[in-house]
């Protein structure tokens, strides 16, 4: 099955991209035979022709001869060649990736790597990479950063647009080294700079408990390869201890791989779509049914916010068409658009806004979210907290309070 990704929302800092969409390999009609394209110059209406070639090499001749300060070499600037022409293309979540960058990010999706521990979310206009989570015991929480943290810079260098993948790259490093952040923090109106060690952070996607009155609750931070087998071995040992009820917590979730989410719908639904995809053309693309091989039949609550992305509106999207759950909570990102993660011969890679996506009701979340069914906001004052105690946290206690009922 084809494994499609979210892109451009929220990535993990620990020395990786946990953004970006997969699906690997695409089939081309030329190329290798691993499926990777071949990066190849064709003729005719092209946008790359002579023309073009004789002006990118007269411009480098101007700066290898005028420019006052020392200048990338070669092979930098023609990376930076290929990211332009993915800019121009004013989509956000269309981006190309240099060898090292698309490394990174295959690499996080694995679920263990080497980082300072925190997922961001970049917000898709501003380029602003907002902190939306802060993992216990990395070093990022050692260091004192708080969710909403702003990183401005790394190492002095100040942020200008990059996409999150190139910022990874700069924050990467050898367990034991520091790197130092720059981070702008709302709350207080002040930059600081952070000196955060960077550490092995093993990130399992799914933690579960037994809370009172045997209802099971679930948290799902990302949707990785792992996630689903986690997410179906959290159910089963829930439904041995006598579970009667279920919270799954899908807050600062910035979505992950489609195949993942469907299945984890699959493992609940008896029977119906659970999502499906348009192209350009407005045509469907795929349509993603559930089968009859597992089900789920207990009261369900799925708790959303402004933070919870792609993958995880799937998944509550779907949740709450069916009517097999109350979602509960604040009205979630809005990104129903899907990438794909094309490899290239050499190593690189594009990543391209393919389809649109849908709800079983066929309901277009883009840029608008998912209303939840019971609307909860947290106090403005938790929301800088890396942990909020259970007690306070006012959208587990009214999701609780439901299922009690």
């Amino acid at each position: 099955m084809r494994k499609i990704m979210k892109a451009g929302v929220g990535l993990l800092l620990t020395a990786a991209v946990t953004c970006g969409c997969l699906n690997l390999p695409y089939p081309f009609s030329s190329g290798s035979s691993t499926g990777n394209h071949a990066v190849s110059h064709s003729s005719g209406n092209s946008v790359y022709n002579d023309d073009v070639e004789e002006k990118v090499e007269y411009i480098n001749g101007l700066i290898d001869e005028y420019f006052y300060f020392e200048a990338s070499d070669d092979a930098e600037r023609e990376e930076y060649l290929y990211k332009g022409l993915l800019e121009s293309l004013d989509d956000p979540y269309s981006v190309y990736y240099t060898a090292e960058e698309y490394e990174e990010m295959m690499d996080t999706s694995t679920g263990s790597y080497e980082g300072i521990g925190v997922s961001i979310q970049q917000d898709a206009e501003t380029k602003v990479l907002t902190v939306i989570r802060v993992f216990q015991g990395s070093g990022a929480e050692e260091a004192g950063m708080l969710p909403k943290d702003q990183i401005i810079g790394v190492n002095g260098k100040e942020l200008d647009g990059e996409d999150v993948s190139e910022v990874v790259t700069w924050i990467k490093g050898e367990p034991g080294t520091t790197v130092d952040v720059n981070v702008y923090r709302p709350s207080t109106d002040e930059e600081l700079t952070l000196t955060i060690e960077r550490r092995k952070i093993d990130n399992s996607t799914v933690s579960y408990e037994m809370k009172e009155n045997n209802i099971g609750y679930i948290e799902v931070t990302d949707f990785y390869e792992a996630t689903g087998k986690q997410f179906a071995l959290a159910l089963e040992d829930l439904e041995n201890q006598g579970m009667q009820s279920l919270i799954v917590d899908l807050r600062n979730n910035p979505g992950g791989y489609v195949d993942v989410v469907v299945d984890m719908c699959d493992r609940i639904l008896d029977s119906g779509v659970i999502v499906y995809t348009k192209d350009k053309e407005g045509n469907i693309a795929e349509s993603f049914e559930a089968t009859d091989k597992e089900s789920f039949h207990l009261p369900m609550v799925v708790l959303v916010n402004g933070s919870s992305a792609s993958a995880s509106e799937i998944f509550a999207g779907c949740m709450q068409d069916h009517g097999v759950a109350t979602l509960v909570g604040t009205t979630t990102f809005g990104k129903g658009i899907v990438q794909r993660v094309i490899p290239l011969s050499d190593g690189s890679a594009v990543k391209l806004t393919i389809e649109k996506y849908f709800t079983p009701n066929g309901n277009d979340i883009h840029e608008i979210g998912i209303e939840p069914d019971v609307v909860v906001e947290l106090p403005e004052e938790l929301l800088y907290e890396p942990v909020i105690p259970e007690e306070q946290d006012v959208q587990l206690q009214k999701a609780m309070e439901l299922l009690s009922e």
